[in-house]
């Protein structure tokens, strides 16, 4: 499949700018061109959707097969129409963007949300065929077929894997686990405690620095290269890891597979990871005093190397057929791996929309 010669034209959007390109067989193939959204007006903006796309085009030596792209929701995506957006006001009241754009290009329009997507290329690309493979070389029975992708950013974005299909559930809303309820504040989402905003807030209020600091302002005070409270920084980054943790364990429940975290905010990993696995490896109890996992499997870090080992071992022995000679691997000890992804989300998604196209073609 990823060897495949057909082209899929693709789009980043956001409510800034657009950026558009091509993929065949896996690898970006054409200059990737960058208009503005011009979100504001529905003319101007689908006017700059249909340039990119055909400036695109004019790139390719060969026809492209499909269009394929995340866009923000709310969306009905199977039918290709974008809700009330804030990033894009002239939206409201929904825009059929993918007839529009199958009437302009005449060929197959797929739309889908990023954390779908993600999800998707790190199952179909990415963190699934990563991690059985590292199982396979380590010698263990054990193989996963379904997985989590979250994306840690200006959202809380997730996409749910299962047997190698996509959830998109019946209102296009497979997934959604931004909406859960918040475990700090209750009265909230979990969004509010897992985003950009939230290390933010969270570092304001234990440090009672009012400056505008980006994430990466926050994680260089946390790393001891920027001047700040160190103790407050680290505090932030551990609370959004808390609250993930929290989300991903009651989601996780359900999906029973992997978790692979991808979006902007990886890279202070360090000071969120050992936060978010304790909290998915914490108890929870019955009201007659018993005390046990709030998950039935336990959950390892998989960038840890001797936490993989243990994860890759399991607990697996050899046990008797009755009645015969014959004896079968058994592996009693459930367990899922967390990891970062090593693609990286834009990549992830580019992929899962390209992979996306030609299964549904």
């Amino acid at each position: 499949m990823y060897n495949d010669n057909r082209i899929v034209m693709t789009l980043d959007a956001g409510g800034t700018n657009l950026v558009f390109s091509a993929i065949r067989g896996g690898n970006e193939i054409v200059t990737p061109i960058t208009l503005p959204s011009c979100a504001c007006n529905l003319e101007q903006c689908l006017g700059q959707l249909a340039t990119g796309f055909s400036r695109i085009r004019e790139q390719l030596t060969e026809a492209p097969v499909a269009i394929s792209f995340a866009f923000p929701g709310p969306a009905d995506y199977s039918a290709g129409i974008i809700g009330n957006l804030p990033n894009f006001p002239s939206f409201r009241g929904g825009v059929a963007l993918g007839p529009y754009l199958e009437e302009k290009f005449g060929i197959p329009v797929f739309i889908n949300n990023d954390g779908d997507l993600f999800a998707y290329g790190e199952a179909l690309t990415g963190a699934l065929p990563e991690v059985n493979l590292r199982l396979e070389k380590a010698g263990s029975i054990k193989r996963y077929k379904n997985l989590l992708g979250v994306t840690l950013g200006t959202g809380f974005g997730a996409g749910v894997v299962i047997n190698g299909d996509l959830l998109m559930g019946d209102n296009a809303a497979g997934g959604d686990i931004w909406c859960f309820r918040n475990k700090k504040h209750q009265q909230y989402i979990v969004e509010e405690s897992v985003s950009i905003r939230a290390v933010q807030h969270v570092y304001r209020e234990l440090s009672s620095d009012t400056s505008a600091l980006t994430p990466k302002d926050i994680f260089d005070i946390a790393e001891g290269t920027r001047p700040g409270n160190q103790d407050a920084a680290r505090r932030a980054f551990a609370e959004l890891g808390e609250m993930a943790g929290d989300a991903i364990a009651q989601a996780i429940t359900l999906i029973d597979g992997l978790v692979v975290i991808g979006g902007g905010l990886t890279g202070a990993a360090k000071y969120f990871m050992p936060a978010l696995l304790e909290e998915m490896n914490s108890e929870t109890g019955m009201m007659d005093g018993s005390r046990f996992s709030r998950l039935q499997s336990k959950a390892f870090n998989l960038d840890d190397e001797a936490d993989f080992n243990r994860f890759a071992r399991g607990e697996a022995v050899k046990i008797p057929v009755p009645g015969s000679d014959r004896q079968v691997d058994y592996d009693p000890c459930k367990r899922i791996g967390v990891m970062i992804s090593k693609q990286g989300a834009s990549r992830s998604v580019a992929l899962g929309a390209y992979v996306y196209a030609l299964n549904h073609l």
